[in-house]
């Protein structure tokens, strides 16, 4: 389902994150920790917005896949982990401002980040786990995917994974999944918009590639300068978003590739990209 196994040259390096790159500058991300359920650990979140900040820079790399290895996607924060806080001094506050801090860190390093990101969702994707789906741009499920955000049962409000939720599907899409805990199967996230489309578990991955290829074929700074302007302009009123869309066009509009898909398109040929 979600095995490295596309068009890869190989992975870069072996651990509870792996990171693999294929031919055509997709860096793939997988959760290596399925004895954890891929866990939201301090280590899996500090490694993983490492490399989404490393990447983000890298012009090698056009688009950045995350998925998850053996029978979930991601089972949210390490609850044992968080537990275990509770005996420190002061029951676990200052870990927990931390816990949360870098959760957020890494939701935000995804949405900052210039590449698209794509989420290839193959098993169970809970809580910060569903929270970390919706956060990416793009996200593609297996038929045997689920998705849940759990906390109200037992006493512990999604509140984080909300944020992104609620960025990401209806009001009351949100609201049901968030007090009910009840788990959506991957029809439903699709109808709800939480991910783009829904495939055949034995397809996951090349139909992730596929979708991932199609965007690294496009010119690096017409994505990069459309993601920007996708979610800078969705926090303004319609007159601002329209303001501010006007300029980013014009700037892009100015650019070199943009005179250069146009001709391409005038001239009817395959446009030649300089990225820039």
């Amino acid at each position: 389902m979600s095995s490295n196994q596309n068009n890869t040259s190989g992975p870069i390096q072996s651990d509870i994150l792996l990171e693999e790159l294929t031919e055509n500058g997709i860096m793939r991300l997988t959760l290596n920790d399925s004895k954890r359920r891929n866990a939201l650990s301090e280590e899996m979140m500090a490694k993983l917005t490492k490399s989404l900040s490393r990447y983000s820079k890298n012009d090698a790399i056009r688009v950045i896949v995350i998925a998850g290895m053996g029978p979930a996607f991601c089972a949210g924060h390490d609850l044992k982990q968080m537990s275990a806080a509770r005996n420190n001094a002061d029951k676990g506050l200052e870990y927990f401002k931390e816990v949360f801090s870098a959760c957020s860190e890494l939701m935000m390093s995804i949405t900052n980040n210039p590449k698209p990101v794509i989420a290839e969702v193959a098993g169970v994707a809970a809580a910060a786990g569903c929270q970390l789906v919706a956060c990416c741009d793009l996200a593609i499920a297996g038929e045997s995917a689920r998705f849940v955000t759990p906390g109200v049962n037992i006493g512990l409000f999604c509140s984080t994974p909300m944020v992104a939720l609620s960025r990401n599907v209806s009001n009351k899409a949100a609201m049901e999944m968030l007090l009910t805990g009840e788990m959506v199967d991957s029809k439903k996230a699709e109808h709800i918009g939480l991910v783009n489309r829904v495939v055949d578990d034995k397809n996951l991955t090349e139909s992730t590639m596929d979708m991932a290829m199609v965007i690294a074929s496009k010119s690096r700074m017409t994505v990069k300068t459309g993601k920007q302007a996708f979610y800078r302009q969705k926090e303004m009123s319609l007159a601002d978003a329209y303001d501010y869309a006007s300029s980013v066009m014009v700037e892009n509009m100015l650019k070199i590739d943009a005179e250069e898909g146009i001709d391409a398109f005038i001239e009817k040929r395959q446009p030649k990209w300089q990225d820039e």
